[in-house]
């Protein structure tokens, strides 16, 4: 049944739809999944995915779906709500459907965006659990993580109060010789907290540590999040973790996780995360979640690992991007399909008309600030003329080689004559077009989109990555700005031009992804500039090093990986009935 949308809270819908939600035993009947395959934590269990590749691994897969977005507002474009209802159309039409989504960071989820379950009657549950740590991923990838900088910052410690000769003696550790000016670690937490943006670490006597300035990131952007969503097996991550980049020696080498002896450790803290969790949609049709947000370092996708194990399971398996198709799509394309062999069939542009007001000029919008007039009354104007940066988002996605679907997720403040400007618009630039009332009606609001999204997937399609892995840095991000952001060009800072002159002439970088760093907020490296901007230049002022996940981030504009918390944030009506323990306002 579809619950009242417009008058419910999203946590008063879960809480409704969890009273009938399968058991762990009764998930593991509906999959057909072997006893010792479900590993159950709670009302929760997660998939032991091995044990599961091994055993379906002569079975086709399904269809591969992509569900990516236009470039958003402030407020999110409702891909994790589209991808939820997209399963549940495709399940009212019978079909054996399944997904992966992403968990939730701490940081939204208390600050003005809220939690990323979807929305209305099309969220995940149990949505307590999904908004509140799920089952100790995120803490397990911060103990990890912060475990290295402990591990980083005694050394510095010990070799700065011994000689050579007490440190071999008194530690059995040879001489690292960090240089403190070239640190790449810092520290993590699942918060938006930018009073730790910028710190200083060691303040006291000689034994309280080495006095240096450092630094906190939110702990979804951490490298080791990065590594969980690329990872193939618990040795691939064991051997990724022995090397990330912690610092940078005083003559220039690089130090890493397995110099300091510490990434068996961290593997043992991350061991359980491999695993996705399964949870399901107000409808429930099953969704596993694994890996985390923050597109703009940690890949922002949910993990190889559950599409792989959800294309055994499922005849159709919805996944999501992070961020619109020019950050979240584009990596998807060239990098998780490239690190995973899979190809998918079909991809998803979620579209607004709130969003497309806002490119046509509309007035700005603000997260915790009422929307103006013109998002919630008819204006076609505004809609026609944002549309250049939907049809931008369609070519991009046709130049992969897919005729993509776009989604009008449909407000209900949304007019007819809106929807019908969207659609005769997608459909001239060669996609398929459909509106979805998946949020105000669950399934029964997606049976169009479903039957597009079943239509584009029986088509074949010629998927093709956007430059050859043998391409040089420089150039890729040339062909990455030019033809996916719109860009006329690159213009490198002396200190970033630098840097990849000597990432192009050292080998063991040539099969390391290219993972751009800019704004989600514009197709450009200003969040200011909406629509589709024109006669500009992405500029680069960096290039991080992920060694471990093999990543070289190019970072284009300022962008920072510790966010803010807002004025209004979500954590001011958050609560728990004290006599039953349930929580409330979570959205």
């Amino acid at each position: 049944m579809a619950y009242n949308a417009v008058e419910m809270a999203d946590w008063q819908i879960s809480e409704a739809a969890e009273k009938n939600m399968p058991s762990p035993d009764e998930w593991r009947d509906k999959l057909g999944l072997e006893k010792d395959e479900m590993l159950p934590m709670g009302r929760l269990a997660k998939l032991d995915f091995l044990k599961i590749i091994n055993r379906l691994q002569g079975n086709p897969d399904g269809k591969y779906i992509e569900v990516t977005a236009i470039t958003p507002t402030p407020l999110g474009e409702g891909k994790s709500t589209t991808s939820c209802g997209l399963m549940e159309g495709l399940g009212k039409r019978g079909k054996n459907v399944g997904g992966a989504l992403r968990q939730p960071s701490g940081g939204p989820t208390m600050n003005v965006k809220g939690t990323a379950a979807g929305g209305g009657n099309s969220l995940l549950i149990p949505m307590t659990e999904f908004s509140l740590g799920l089952t100790g991923d995120i803490n397990d990838i911060m103990n990890a993580h912060n475990l290295a900088m402990v591990a980083m910052t005694s050394r510095m410690q010990h070799e700065r109060n011994y000689n050579d000769e007490q440190l071999k003696r008194l530690t059995g550790m040879r001489r690292l010789d960090i240089d403190p000016t070239r640190v790449e670690l810092g520290w993590i937490i699942d918060f938006c907290a930018q009073s730790l943006r910028n710190i200083i670490i060691g303040i006291g006597g000689r034994f309280d540590g080495f006095t240096m300035q450092s630094k906190f990131g939110i702990a979804v952007g951490s490298e080791c999040m990065a590594i969980l969503a690329v990872i193939k097996d618990l040795a691939d991550l064991r051997q990724r973790l022995d090397n990330i980049t912690v610092a940078f020696d005083k003559s220039g080498n690089p130090v890493t996780t397995g110099d300091l002896e510490v990434g068996g450790a961290m593997t043992a803290f991350m061991r359980n995360t491999i695993n996705p969790t399964l949870m399901c949609t107000a409808e429930y049709n099953p969704c596993m979640v694994h890996a985390g947000p923050f597109a703009n370092i940690a890949v922002g996708q949910s993990s190889i690992i559950a599409d792989r194990v959800g294309l055994k399971l499922f005849d159709y398996h919805v996944t999501e991007s992070g961020f619109a198709a020019d950050i979240g799509f584009e990596k998807f394309w060239n990098v998780k399909s490239r690190f995973s062999g899979l190809k998918p069939n079909v991809s998803v542009l979620t579209t607004t008309i709130r969003a497309l007001k806002m490119h046509g000029g509309g007035p700005k919008v603000v997260a915790g600030i009422a929307l103006a007039d013109e998002y919630t009354k008819e204006n076609l104007g505004l809609v026609e003329q944002g549309c250049e940066n939907m049809v931008h988002h369609i070519n991009t996605i046709r130049k992969a080689g897919i005729n993509p679907v776009v989604c009008v997720n449909r407000f209900y403040t949304d007019t007819d004559a809106e929807v019908a400007v969207v659609k005769k618009i997608a459909e001239a630039a060669g996609a398929r077009c459909a509106e979805s009332k998946h949020w105000e009606l669950g399934g029964d609001g997606a049976l169009e989109f479903a039957d597009a999204v079943v239509e584009a997937c029986d088509e074949d399609n010629d998927f093709k990555f956007l430059y050859p892995l043998e391409m040089k840095l420089r150039d890729r991000v040339e062909i990455i700005a030019k033809e996916v952001y719109g860009a006329d060009g690159v213009s490198w800072s002396p200190e970033a031009e630098s840097k990849a002159k000597m990432l192009e002439a050292d080998s063991k970088y040539d099969d390391f992804a290219t993972m751009m760093v800019k704004t989600h907020l514009s197709l450009s490296h200003d969040p200011v500039i909406k629509g589709v901007p024109k006669g500009w230049t992405l500029p680069i002022r960096d290039i991080l090093i992920y060694s471990g996940a093999k990543f070289l981030c190019p970072c284009a504009g300022t962008i920072s990986l510790m966010p803010g918390t807002g004025s209004n944030p979500a954590f001011r009506r958050i609560d728990v009935d004290v006599e039953t323990g349930k929580v409330s306002g979570l959205f």
